[in-house]
């Protein structure tokens, strides 16, 4: 263990010994986020910051004929696009978009979606249904929040926060 433990993993570790093992079978579809806005690779940079802007996120998940097709973040719009002089109002989503989609199905376990997270680096991951429609969104906040699971959370936290080598 490090010297310097973070607050949150202290604190993780400090719930955790308070539980019981054995008690972690909650699935993702229980503490996800269901209300779920979606960006179209037709939109413009713009108009999808516009929405994130609005309803207060970092990602959106990009659909098309009722598919996950990509997912779009504001460092990919930053990054990606403003970064290299291409303008939010004429570049598509399309054009920065992640289309190479992790995801994690609704029935799956938080102790199995966090180490996902961890070994992806990622700190939210689009949530589908077994028959590959979109659900809704988990983060390491809904994990933190709403999971009961906190060796899990703590395997989510240190894996996403560790540099990539």
């Amino acid at each position: 263990m490090p010297a310097a433990m973070s607050p949150i993993v202290a604190a993780l570790r400090s719930r955790s010994a308070q539980v019981g093992k054995g008690e972690f079978a909650m699935q993702v579809s229980e503490i996800m986020s269901r209300d779920v806005k979606i960006a179209a690779p037709s939109d413009t940079l713009e108009q999808a910051a516009k929405l994130m802007a609005t309803i207060d996120v970092g990602l959106l998940p990009v659909g098309e004929n009722d598919r996950l097709v990509g997912m779009l973040t504001d460092r990919d719009i930053t990054v990606r696009a403003v970064a290299k002089g291409r303008s939010p109002s004429e570049c598509k989503v399309s054009d920065v978009m992640t289309s190479d989609v992790k995801y994690v199905f609704e029935d799956e376990d938080t102790e199995d979606v966090a180490r996902n997270m961890a070994d992806l680096q990622v700190r939210r991951l689009p949530v589908l249904n077994r028959d590959k429609r979109l659900v809704g969104i988990v983060s390491i906040g809904d994990l933190a929040t709403r999971g009961d699971d906190a060796p899990a959370i703590e395997t989510a936290v240190t894996g996403v926060s560790e540099k990539a080598h």
